[in-house]
């Protein structure tokens, strides 16, 4: 097991740990953790100086020597008034030190977590869960647990260096003992309950974030479940995660109860051992009774610092579940994001975006993420700037997957996409993304155009039929929970002026419209059209091909068609003609 910490979790805190001590503010992190050794040493100083009083004034006891007594209770006491600001500034340069990191780290894995849309990709990699608790807790546990250990351990060091020649002065026969009862405790605790206790609280980790997303996802999607009448396999669902988080934490539980008792036992003993050891010197005079309490405090302080780990197991094991969550989470976004300083080649992606002007498919097949679909294949297309095209086929069969592959976000397969640069583009899904903001930065997203006045915004609102929301909402600088304010037909119609607004050239939607009466739909297509954008639409219904000059039809079994929008509507009208006679509708 300690080869096992030495080669797993030694080498994932360094990794973890060094670009913080390597960025530009590591000046920051020296400089507070140099205070801290310096607060440590002087902390320890006054300890050991108390010790060594607390066996001056007790022999003077047993001496009744009054003036010895009372010098020794005067100095302790000096020693006192200076060791609590010291002790005092210790923990609170502690503190900072760990707010500084974790602010420090959060932002720099933030960072990666928005570049070359990591956070979506993260998505289809089922072996990191729960990203968000990782940026969050994980990332705070570490930071905190690290600075904790860290001290702890340069203590142990300072205590042993400290104390160990104290003791070593009294007996060293004391000091003999001492470490052989160390490594013996060190020994058992690591054997017997470290691999299971590391486990147990890896998996305890895991199933805690399981649980938490699940009351998350609840929330979040309260209507839906309450229209399908679903609490009751909702509460179900989660009672289950609730569960398996409760049958780990018994089985984590039972493992500390024995290591409770095992740490328990072996370090009460050490109040009696010194004394069993210095009885025969202190009963033949060799030694002064104040030798024993002297010999009691530096007993403990070294054999505190020699099992260090002993004591702290239980800490430990959570620690190094921890380190081990954060570094594959690490690893996995360093690959999703292509920013690792240290292996900055890109993970192998098939399908070439190339950007310009227009639109063109060159010989693309698409595969799902995973490879186990092939959705189209060698399909090949160009739409020229201020034209149109419509994706229509049925559900399920990769409309909405091609938008993807246009944007970048797949790109398994073969082929090569061309595209405008993505400032250039506006992609609407048919459930509309609503910040976290006021009605005036929902208007402006993700765009945040300057100049745009309070009667422009008013206008394009009045445009799309929401004349009334300003003044419903109180204000355009209102914040509020928009997905419940609003409903998704007034979603979708939002979501519409932001195109309007930002006047980007090309726009995509993605069923954009379909909560949408077919007057505002086609009032919006119009408003499109006439702004001379290129218009990319997965619709159902047939009419809004009237507004582009293609339609692509996704066949299924990789198969596709492209033809233009008067064949698509000649053949949509012979299909209802052929529908209302009774007779078969023509094949495509």
């Amino acid at each position: 097991m300690l080869s096992r910490l030495k080669g797993r979790l030694v080498p994932r805190f360094l990794v973890l740990t060094k670009p913080y001590l390597s960025s530009d503010k590591s000046f920051v992190a020296w400089g507070l953790l140099a205070l801290l050794v310096g607060l440590m040493l002087a902390n320890t100083a006054v300890g050991v100086l108390v010790v060594r009083q607390t066996g001056e004034f007790t022999t003077a006891l047993a001496q009744r020597d009054s003036e010895r007594y009372w010098t020794s209770i005067y100095y302790s006491i000096a020693l006192i008034v200076l060791g609590v600001p010291i002790y005092g500034l210790y923990y609170f340069v502690r503190d900072r030190l760990t707010v500084h990191w974790r602010e420090w780290m959060t932002g720099f894995y933030m960072k990666k977590y928005f570049a070359n849309r990591a956070f979506y990709k993260l998505a289809y990699m089922p072996n990191i869960d729960n990203p968000d608790q990782r940026i969050t807790q994980d990332i705070d546990s570490f930071t905190s647990r690290s600075i904790y250990f860290l001290l702890i351990f340069i203590e142990t060091l300072l205590q042993l260096i400290a104390y160990s020649g104290l003791l070593w002065f009294i007996s060293k026969t004391l000091v003999v003992f001492l470490l052989i009862y160390a490594v013996v405790g060190t020994l058992v605790t690591w054997l017997v309950f470290g691999r299971p206790l590391v486990g147990l609280n890896f998996f305890q980790l895991r199933k805690e974030a399981d649980f938490r997303f699940g009351l998350v996802r609840l929330r979040e999607n309260a209507e839906s479940i309450a229209f399908y009448n679903g609490e009751s396999q909702e509460h179900q669902i989660l009672s289950t995660r609730l569960t398996d988080v409760v049958a780990n934490y018994k089985r984590l539980i039972g493992w500390q109860f024995f290591l409770n008792i095992f740490q328990y036992g072996f370090t009460t003993a050490i109040v009696v051992i010194p004394g069993v050891i210095l009885a025969p010197g202190v009963m033949s005079g060799a030694l002064e009774p104040g030798t024993v309490t002297e010999a009691v405090g530096a007993f403990s302080a070294v054999f505190s610092a020699l099992n260090v780990i002993v004591n702290k197991f239980d800490l430990l094991s959570v620690f190094a579940a921890g380190v081990g969550r954060l570094d594959r989470f690490v690893k996995v976004l360093d690959k999703a994001s292509f920013v690792d300083e240290d292996n900055p080649s890109p993970v192998k992606e098939e399908i070439t975006t190339v950007e310009d002007s227009h639109v063109a498919f060159d010989h693309v097949t698409l595969e799902t993420p995973d490879g186990k679909r092939t959705l189209v294949r060698d399909m090949s297309l160009a739409i020229e700037n201020g034209e149109g095209l419509m994706i229509v086929g049925a559900s399920g069969g990769g409309k909405s997957s091609l938008l993807r592959a246009f944007a970048g976000l797949w790109r398994s397969g073969d082929g090569t996409v061309t595209r405008p640069p993505l400032d250039q583009m506006l992609f609407l899904p048919q459930r509309p993304y609503l910040i976290i903001g006021t009605l005036r930065e929902q208007l402006l997203y993700p765009c945040q155009k300057e100049g745009i006045t309070n009667e422009r915004l008013q206008e394009v609102l009045e445009f799309v039929n929401l004349p009334k929301l300003v003044e419903r909402c109180g204000g355009l600088d209102i914040s509020a929970d928009w997905g419940k304010v609003l409903s998704l037909g007034e979603q979708q119609r939002l979501a519409v002026a932001r195109v309007i607004i930002a006047e980007r050239p090309f726009v995509i939607l993605d069923e954009a419209t379909s909560a949408l009466d077919e007057e505002n739909e086609a009032r919006i297509y119009d408003a499109l059209q006439k702004s001379d954008a290129t218009v990319i639409s997965i619709s159902h219904r047939p009419q809004v091909a009237k507004y582009h000059t293609h339609v692509l039809q996704v066949l299924g079994d990789e198969k596709w068609n492209l033809i233009t929008s008067e064949e698509y509507l000649n053949s949509e009208m012979a299909s209802k003609a052929g529908a209302s006679d009774g007779s078969e509708p023509p094949v495509s």
